[in-house]
């Protein structure tokens, strides 16, 4: 199958998205811009918050980092990677360093300055639809903890598959399971979580083909379950769960510190042999546009 012109461009270092992003300008500081930016369903200061959580070593970050990696190896994008909604470019600067030719495509003004600053070498401060993203020159489009934020889930996947090269792939990652929803989940402005079977099913609803997909963080959903859902529904976690969230994000010593690290080596092999792994707090998917 012969590539567009844009897949070519992309499969190359990106120097210049006016080349298939229409509405984007390229700013002094390097950042491109779009005119306008549609409303998210994010806290305002969610990036900053978010920062914060990364810079002090979170292991939620790092191990979801990890396994986004291994996805990529054993599934490897054809080109550039679109890391659409990539907040600080956590994610988007591990998979630059990868060796994977990265662009950030982060709505939030701040966001896009701290990835910026983090050393992304592509950013762009724009939603996909307002960047004027031409059909058809995507080779590759990561949405990681994104989907949960865009109400319609199906419509826009349906728009990110016309946006893709054919067999163009998406990598995304969801929060997982109805029953762990919290306090939590309000505040960061999800619509909802998700199962395997729901994720598979609405992939495919949207002209997808699913590759790969597993469950991860294995240890995760009982103590969401107990710290988070729980005391959500009896009222017991209020707006001083912003300060405990940033100590839950920090990796445990002793015993409990090393069967965590045991359990994500485990899912880390498991994701590079290729192996589903039925239950997590977190759900990681493959997919490619069906030609």
């Amino acid at each position: 199958m012969e590539p567009t012109e844009g897949a070519r461009v992309l499969g190359r270092l990106v120097t210049d998205l006016a080349q298939i992003a229409t509405r984007l300008q390229r700013r002094e500081d390097g950042i491109w811009v779009s005119p306008v930016t549609a409303s998210l369903s994010y806290p305002e200061a969610g990036n900053q918050r978010c920062l914060a959580i990364e810079s002090a070593g979170s292991f939620w970050f790092e191990h979801r980092n990890a396994c986004i990696l291994e996805a990529l190896q054993t599934h490897p994008p054809a080109g550039s990677l679109f890391d659409v909604g990539g907040g600080n470019g956590v994610v988007a600067l591990a998979i630059q360093e990868s060796g994977i030719d990265t662009v950030l495509l982060e709505p939030g003004a701040d966001g896009a300055t701290n990835a910026r600053a983090r050393g992304v070498h592509t950013v762009a401060c724009s939603t996909l639809e307002d960047a004027g993203i031409e059909p058809g020159t995507l080779p590759a489009v990561g949405l990681f903890d994104v989907l949960e934020h865009i109400e319609d889930d199906r419509g826009f996947l349906r728009e990110l598959a016309q946006r893709l090269v054919p067999e163009g792939q998406i990598y995304l990652t969801v929060p997982a399971y109805t029953w762990l929803w919290s306090g939590e989940d309000e505040y960061a402005g999800h619509h909802r979580r998700y199962t395997q079977s729901g994720t598979a099913r609405l992939l495919e609803s949207a002209g997808f083909e699913v590759l790969y997909q597993t469950c991860f963080f294995l240890s995760l959903p009982l103590p969401i379950l107990l710290l988070r859902t729980l005391p959500s529904l009896l009222g017991f976690r209020g707006a001083e769960a912003r300060e405990q969230e940033a100590r839950e994000h920090r990796a445990p010593g002793g015993p409990i510190g090393w069967a965590l690290t045991r359990v994500q080596a485990f899912e880390l092999w498991a994701i590079r042999r290729g192996t589903r792994l039925p239950v997590g707090g977190s759900i990681l998917a493959v997919a490619r546009r069906r030609p």
